[in-house]
């Protein structure tokens, strides 16, 4: 793992995403190199500062943008633009809730990040769907070169990810070559349905993970036996719920073996393991909507997949890092042990030699996300090569 902040896994991990998602290393320097000093105060101190810098970064590359869209140079501008949403959605990630202008960044995120999907002509539609008495929102990713319905994946995202970062992240483009649509979904908990629809997450993600399974049979350019579901980091709790729960999808897998997420918050408590974002309590405290830590601490009593896991009656996938600092490796086997029923089931732990071995493989996520995506091409109807 790339360690720009000699003492902070939190700041790292940042930097780390943004690189994986398409940073570049100049303008990662130039934006971590004035935060050095900052870093090592701790995980939630400092994120004002950092804050400024990388959206310093981000201003500067929207205005080049508008340079080169003035004269013409529209997938110019595009790159830009893009490089500039990382910059905005990594800032924005690493601020506490309800701190002053974020709702706003986050607005003016998901603008800059449209306008440069446009500008470089990316085949990538933001959808919208019912879910209850609101909506819920994805992006939809086609696949390539396939005639009639598309067989898809469905991707969630974690604790504090974006559907914006996950496509970032380049599974989708991996699965569109190899034949197979992606619809990454901002679930309740994350992304617009947190910000903007104030949809907490919930425990029983089947709720809502069969309302993306009506979305998608509405859709003729899907074929409806050919619905897969991935969850990465938080998401490999949601996910394999849902599969075990929701009959309708034909295959299921998780990057990130989250099987017992309640007990993995007593063992913070305790200062076990690695957090995700600074002021990760407030934060948690926010995805799940609990009044404070005492009612956060009776909401995750549900949160394992003990009992859950046994319904699941489709092939499925369990990847973990085998040098994750956040989720244990135990966990990941002990999804993988108790898939009694799947027809097919496989744990695939990725090893510091290969690549992908730190938490959803934040320090290369290539190495995972084409084994995924091998891995789900097989058996949806793709093709590898």
């Amino acid at each position: 793992m790339f360690q720009y902040f000699p003492t902070n896994y939190v700041w790292n991990l940042s930097a780390d995403l943004a690189l994986e998602m398409g940073a570049k290393i100049g303008e990662i320097n130039e934006m971590c190199a004035p935060l050095i000093e900052a870093s090592k105060a701790g995980d939630d101190e400092g994120t004002r500062k950092w804050l400024a810098s990388w959206m310093a970064m981000a201003e500067k590359l929207i205005g080049f943008a508008a340079e080169d869209e003035k004269v013409g140079n529209l997938f110019s501008a595009g790159e830009k633009l893009n490089r500039a949403a990382i910059y905005m959605q990594t800032a924005e990630r690493m601020q506490p809730h309800g701190a002053p202008g974020r709702l706003e960044l986050y607005h003016r995120n998901l603008a800059i990040f449209q306008k440069g999907v446009a500008l470089c002509g990316e085949k990538c539609t933001r959808v919208t769907f019912p879910y209850r008495d609101s909506f819920l929102t994805g992006l939809f990713i086609p696949a390539e070169g396939v005639e009639g319905p598309q067989p898809v994946l469905v991707q969630l995202n974690g604790l504090d990810s974006t559907k914006e970062m996950l496509y970032r992240l380049g599974q989708p483009r991996m699965l569109a070559q190899r034949g197979i649509a992606s619809l990454i979904v901002d679930q309740p908990g994350t992304g617009e349905a947190l910000r903007l629809q104030n949809l907490p997450a919930i425990y029983n993600s089947e709720d809502w993970g069969s309302a993306i399974v009506d979305y998608l049979e509405t859709r003729s350019d899907i074929d409806p036996k050919r619905i897969g579901m991935q969850g990465v980091s938080l998401g490999g709790y949601y996910a394999p719920r849902i599969v075990a729960n929701e009959p309708r999808y034909a295959l299921g897998a998780c990057w990130g073996g989250n099987h017992d997420w309640r007990e993995v918050q007593h063992r913070r408590l305790k200062r076990e393991g690695e957090m995700p974002v600074p002021h990760y309590w407030e934060h948690v405290r926010w995805v799940w909507g609990a009044k404070d830590q005492d009612d956060f601490m009776k909401i995750i009593e549900d949160i394992t997949l003990d009992g859950q896991v046994e319904k699941i009656k489709v092939p499925f996938l369990v990847v973990h890092g085998e040098l994750d600092r956040q989720i244990p490796l135990e966990y990941a086997q002990r999804t993988y042990d108790q898939l009694v029923n799947a027809p097919e089931r496989e744990l695939k732990i990725f090893t510091e030699n290969e690549g992908g071995a730190q938490h959803c493989g934040a320090d290369n996520t290539s190495s995972p996300a084409s084994f995924i995506s091998d891995w789900v091409a097989r058996r949806l109807g793709g093709h590898v090569g």
